[in-house]
């Protein structure tokens, strides 16, 4: 998949210095999740309903 367009956003909440933060891109069908410090590594591709329930998991809210 072409990721070269894709639009990047980083948590409002994030730090500036790059630390330990995910970004997340809309792309058809899924959402694209890259590591902030690493723009040119490897992306995940996940469904909508599969990073809800692991944000839910994570953060213990369901």
């Amino acid at each position: 998949m072409d990721l070269k367009n894709a639009k990047w956003r980083r948590a409002s909440r994030s730090l500036s210095n790059g630390g330990e933060c995910v970004e997340l891109a809309e792309v058809t069908g899924a959402v694209a999740v890259r590591d902030s410090k690493d723009p040119d590594g490897p992306v995940l591709l996940v469904s909508r309903a599969a990073l809800r329930t692991a944000v839910q998991s994570a953060t213990g809210t369901h």
